[in-house]
């Protein structure tokens, strides 16, 4: 009995050193959308263990390059109010979710959009960073970030930015002035260059950090 159960432990020992020995998302295929004619006043990306750039397209088109596999995909759909929705769709079993991530190249979304013709735009995922570029939005912008940190190059906003991240920093420049924007802020177990609470401004700016710092700094 002592033998049977110390070959049953060197065989799953053996077995799950196979599995952790590859990568369980499948086979990656480079794609590509682009929203043709489709009119688009607002994006939103929800998406797992994805680094997401997003950045500016050169024409009025808005543009995603990303890799497909079987078991890790894309859902990319425009609704009836005209919003772009950018979903990740994980097809796995339990047993896929042992084993290594995919190659960095697979887990990364780029998305370019015009500048100045959305309205707003929101963004979230896990364990990877988010990155936006230099973008004007004639709303707003909500970037959340669990596990990786927000990183926002000359965003401009005409309403509301709502940034959040946990494990991770919030940085970057805000098109603007300080008095542009009312200010509430939330940090843990970081620091910050932001006051807890501002008032006056037509615009808002919500930042909420827990692990990470917050440095953001407006510019013209």
């Amino acid at each position: 009995m002592k033998k049977i159960s110390i070959l049953l432990i060197l065989l799953f020992g053996v077995m799950a050193f196979s599995l952790t020995g590859c990568s369980n998302g499948g086979t990656f295929t480079e794609k590509s959308y682009a929203s043709g004619a489709n009119e688009i006043e607002k994006v939103m990306v929800q998406a797992s263990d994805r680094e997401l750039e997003i950045g500016t397209s050169e024409d009025d088109q808005i543009y995603v390059d990303y890799f497909d596999s079987e078991k890790e995909y894309l859902d990319i759909t425009v609704s009836e109010n005209k919003e772009l929705v950018i979903k990740l769709v994980f097809n796995k079993d339990w047993t896929d979710y042992i084993g290594t991530k995919p190659s960095a190249k697979y887990r990364k979304i780029k998305i370019r959009i015009p500048d100045g013709l959305i309205s707003a735009f929101s963004a979230k995922t896990t364990n990877e960073n988010i990155e936006v570029g230099p973008l004007s939005f004639t709303e707003g912008v909500s970037l959340n970030a669990n596990g990786g940190s927000i990183v926002c190059d000359r965003v401009n906003v005409g309403k509301t930015i709502s940034l959040t991240a946990k494990n991770g920093d919030i940085r970057g420049t805000i098109v603007g002035d300080w008095d542009d924007f009312s200010i509430s802020c939330t940090y843990k177990k970081g620091d910050c260059n932001l006051p807890a609470s501002k008032e006056g401004g037509d615009k808002s700016l919500t930042a909420d950090c827990n692990n990470g710092d917050i440095d953001i700094q407006f510019v013209q």
